[in-house]
């Protein structure tokens, strides 16, 4: 083995095919976004109890990720590789999770199912983002990284669709549920396995050197070793990574106000219906949001590449500052539309806010954090992100209940304003533009 191993540049298939494992990763986390809350409504959650039950995935990805990035950082086998047992493992327990998650019939064992679930999604995301880093050099990482962008709106897409779709082929109940919800979880099953094993197959991961084998071997490992090391990582933290931080306090906040609110918001400005009071209308919003939610991740599959071009041209933190406004006059104009239709070019800012929140911040960090932390820092990157959803899912059922009146409208709103405050904050970042020796590769739409 060489002391040093050049990365071999990889063709625009080679990167789609190390990345389709993300697409059932990105499908079950849409299935989280767009069905998981109507279920929780189906059983009869309150409104102010949402939040609560949808601590699951914040919790698991705050305790998760960042271990989990330790030890993919200081893992090797020559059969097994680095990152890829750890996104194995991850797609085995979501697809569990999945099959079992319709047969839900309590929101006990839904909101317990759900933690297995997101576990498994934290298994999987972040040594996929660290195999990127891994496998890629510079020139090429920003399309990697979008390239999971694309594949986060593509597997989402076809998440959200089936919502819209599965009704009209699987109708009537099956126990406590609507049908069709078994066969979007079902299918959810398959494409989360199924799609790892894809890029498993398709692309191996690269040794380490020598010396950073010799250095793996050496190093003396404990239960506390990976929380020892990510104390480590976070003193050494760049600052820009403190400044990301700050964006995403008030970026993912946003987020799972919308998330949690959406087919809500749509039953009450559309339908005039909620969950108990018109079940029959709240199930068509409960479709329709899933239709407008697949239409803002074909939004993000279509313009996650061009934006590598931009950030290139721009900077990736001028990009990200842009995709947020977009997101957040979208946010905003959201609850105030009666008619369905008009719903979608609303909803289109916020796809184009996604595809960049999927990738350009990564693009912000990765040249300026050591290659042989790259695990724990992408850890510590998702604890950015689940901080502030912990945050939201203990404190927004006091905020909706005393200060928006129960209305799942202002919740929306409320995330539009905090957008607007994440752009402001994107702005202050200092950040290199990308190498402008970058190529672009077309996506073809």
């Amino acid at each position: 083995m060489l002391n040093k191993i050049t990365k071999i540049k990889l063709s625009f298939w080679q990167i789609l095919n190390m990345n389709v494992g993300f697409f059932g990763i990105q499908y079950s986390f849409g299935l989280q976004q767009s069905a998981v809350n109507p279920i929780y409504d189906f059983l009869g959650a309150a409104p102010d109890e949402i939040p609560l039950l949808n601590l699951a995935g914040p919790v698991t990805g705050l305790l998760v990720q960042p271990i989990i990035g330790v030890l993919s950082d200081k893992t090797w086998h020559p059969r097994f590789g680095r990152r890829t047992p750890y996104f194995f493992i991850g797609a085995v327990l979501c697809s569990i999770a999945l099959f079992a998650y319709p047969f839900s019939s309590s929101l006990w064992m839904a909101a317990g199912l759900l933690w297995i679930l997101d576990a498994g999604n934290n298994t999987a995301m972040e040594p996929y983002r660290a195999f990127i880093a891994d496998t890629l050099d510079d020139d090429q990482r920003p399309l990697g990284f979008q390239m999971q962008s694309f594949f986060t709106g593509f597997g989402q897409t076809l998440a959200n669709l089936s919502l819209f779709i599965f009704p009209m082929i699987f109708v009537g109940k099956t126990g406590s549920l609507p049908t069709w919800v078994y066969a979007s979880f079902f299918l959810g099953a398959v494409c989360s396995i199924g799609s790892i094993l894809w890029s498993i197959k398709s692309t191996k991961e690269i040794p380490p050197t020598d010396e950073e084998l010799a250095k793996i071997r050496a190093e003396k490992k404990s239960v506390i070793t990976p929380f020892v090391e990510i104390a480590s990582a976070i003193k050494d933290m760049p600052k820009v990574m403190w400044k990301l931080a700050l964006v995403y306090l008030f970026q993912w906040y946003a987020l799972f106000c919308y998330w949690q609110n959406s087919s809500k918001s749509i039953a009450l400005s559309v339908w005039n219906a909620t969950p108990m009071g018109d079940p029959e209308n709240y199930e068509k919003a409960v479709s329709w949001t899933g239709l407008v939610n697949g239409w803002y991740n074909i939004v993000t599959f279509l313009t996650a590449f061009l934006l590598v071009g931009f950030a290139k041209k721009y900077s990736a933190r001028n990009v990200h500052a842009l995709c947020l406004l977009l997101a957040a006059v979208g946010f905003l104009a959201f609850p105030h539309i009666e008619n369905k239709n008009l719903l979608f070019f609303a909803i289109t800012g916020f796809g184009v806010g996604w595809a960049s929140m999927m990738g350009i911040p990564y693009l912000m960090v990765v040249s300026e954090i050591p290659k042989e932390r790259y695990g724990v820092y992408m850890g510590i990157i998702n604890m950015m992100i689940v901080l502030p959803m912990i945050f939201q899912n203990l404190s927004f059922g006091y905020v909706i209940k005393n200060f928006l009146d129960n209305d799942p409208r202002q919740a929306i709103t409320f995330a539009g304003v905090a957008l607007l405050i994440a752009a402001g904050i994107t702005m202050t970042i200092k950040n290199k533009k990308v190498d402008p020796d970058v190529q672009i590769a077309s996506t073809g739409h």
